[in-house]
């Protein structure tokens, strides 16, 4: 799902489809993006969506890949301080991040 010539919904479909047969639920709110010059670029890389979908992945591209997975529902809140957040359901809740460079042939995890 994250080689040279997929798309960018095959990622999202992967991750929301995985969570979903494991009975757990994505965050809609937030989405893994694209690494380069500034921290956060498109596209924009949801964590559920669409086989075929979306912008082919490409040789050079770097990507933040960000499950956000909770426990029971996806519903969540963020706090008066703008940054906590937490589930509205009080379910346990757990975000992960990889960056990874797409090339021409398999992609290379950059965070391990």
């Amino acid at each position: 799902m994250l080689k040279f010539g997929y798309r960018i919904g095959d990622i999202s479909y992967a991750i929301g489809e995985y969570v979903k047969k494991n009975s757990f639920s994505v965050v809609k709110e937030f989405q893994g993006h694209g690494i380069g010059r500034d921290m956060h670029e498109d596209p924009g890389i949801p964590n559920y969506g669409k086989q075929g979908k979306g912008i082919r992945l490409e040789a050079g591209m770097t990507l933040a890949i960000e499950p956000m997975i909770t426990e029971k529902s996806g519903d969540i809140e963020i706090l008066e301080d703008g940054w906590t957040v937490v589930t509205l359901d009080g379910g346990m809740a757990a975000h992960y991040e990889n960056t990874i460079l797409i090339t021409e042939n398999e992609p290379e995890i950059l965070t391990i």
